[in-house]
């Protein structure tokens, strides 16, 4: 199962919790490009920790493909217009 999920299961179950909130703010953060205080995944534990890290690799794949996928399709339609 990839981070995404597994966090969103986390957040789904607990959302209450320091660590659901942790997540949930981490997230956020994320999709608006804003600042995370670091020092919060610090104060998880080292499995949700690991979770977090997951999450970060998982979300910068994500944005590569999201970016590659726009190129694409920018050169896609630059092709049809000439």
């Amino acid at each position: 199962m990839r981070a995404i999920k597994k966090v969103k299961k986390f957040i789904e179950r607990s959302p209450n919790s320091t660590e659901g909130i942790t997540f949930a703010k981490l997230i956020l953060a994320l999709e608006s490009e804003n600042e995370f205080p670091v020092i919060e995944l610090y104060q998880l534990n080292s499995d949700e920790f690991d979770l977090a890290i997951e999450l970060l690799k998982d979300w910068r794949i994500d944005c590569f493909y999201v970016g590659k996928a726009k190129a694409f399709d920018s050169a896609t339609r630059a092709k049809n217009l000439s």
